[in-house]
């Protein structure tokens, strides 16, 4: 079995990857800043669970400290990397863009020269589908993305040249996936599925930007996950997008999370946001014929699930903050 550097191990995808990586034998180096974007007890909660495993090994560090990074890798010896690891969130990154070059950018840049220096044969990226704003749909990997409209969107497709460079430069096989609304259990709290869910089960408003018509490549945690692992394989250099090739609108999804609930929504609508988009639609047609990768979770059976771990945690995500101005 392959050891393994996960970095954003207590993030929403980075947690369910490791879980994953994990119960297939894996060694598995868990790297995370736990910085406070959104609440840090969620972060917690998930790092608990991998920490349950003995081929589990933690470090509390910060991908743009190379010092620190350094150390860890002159302890093990990685089959691969897994950058994870990112500041997250388009509307945050209007607000402190400074923060989201300095981890998305200059952290991956670390990790990149790291995995040169100490020979790592795969390194993979999560990159996102913000990159696609305003083109075309469904959207393909082979398009140029040069006019990314958030600060957030501009740190990835940074991230990704960057991984290109070290491809062409230093031969370092590198995938990097472009991932579509990822949602389901220990979500997120600054997006839409985690808030809606709260908002509906307390009885607050939900925040609604546009009228909800705007539709989003809804995509299964487990699913990433599953796409996640499928990517070490040895592609030289890839581009994959990972979605659910199937948009639904926004107030599709509420009433879905309506009626697991059995709760009624209050809607304040507030005006359609500049950096979002209107849409997403993902063509997976080369995760299916690269990877071996397609979906397996519908928008109804994962929000049900998220809806069920919710309730069985109910007390504990009450309690988690998801009034970040976002």
């Amino acid at each position: 079995m392959s050891t393994i550097l996960l970095t954003g191990a207590a993030g929403f995808i980075g947690w369910k990857t490791g879980e994953k990586l994990l119960a297939l034998g894996h060694t598995v180096v868990g790297v995370d800043d736990l910085n406070d974007y959104y609440d840090v007890r969620l972060k917690k909660w998930r790092l608990q669970s991998l920490q349950n495993h003995a081929n589990f090994h933690f470090y509390h560090a910060d991908i743009r400290n190379h010092n620190a990074i350094r150390e860890i890798f002159k302890q093990y010896s990685f089959e691969a990397v897994m950058n994870l690891a990112a500041r997250a969130g388009v509307r945050y990154s209007m607000k402190n863009p400074w923060v989201y070059y300095e981890t998305n950018v200059v952290g991956n840049l670390n990790l990149l020269e790291l995995s040169k220096e100490f020979q790592v044969p795969k390194y993979l990226l999560a990159s996102t589908s913000s990159l696609y704003a305003g083109m075309a749909m469904p959207f393909e990997e082979n398009r140029p993305t040069t006019t990314p409209i958030s600060p957030y969107a501009a740190s990835k497709g940074s991230a990704e040249l960057s991984c290109y460079t070290y491809y062409y430069l230093y031969d370092l096989d590198v995938t990097i996936l472009r991932y579509f609304t990822v949602y389901g259990p220990a979500g997120r709290p600054d997006m839409s599925v985690f808030r809606f869910i709260k908002w509906i089960d307390t009885g607050e408003e939900i925040t609604l930007y546009g009228d909800g018509s705007q539709s989003r490549d809804f995509t299964y945690v487990e699913d990433i996950a599953e796409g996640n692992i499928k990517a070490l394989k040895p592609v030289r250099f890839e581009i994959v997008n990972l979605g659910n090739d199937n948009p639904h609108p926004l107030s599709e999804a509420i009433s879905l999370i309506e009626k697991y609930l059995g709760k009624q929504a209050r809607i304040k609508n507030l005006p359609f946001q500049k950096t979002d988009v209107k849409a997403t639609w993902a063509n997976i047609t080369k995760a299916r014929e690269l990877l071996g990768w397609s979906p397996q979770v519908s928008l109804e059976e994962g929000l049900k699930r998220t809806v069920d771990w919710y309730l069985s945690n109910r007390e504990a995500m009450q309690s988690i903050d998801i009034d970040m101005n976002v």
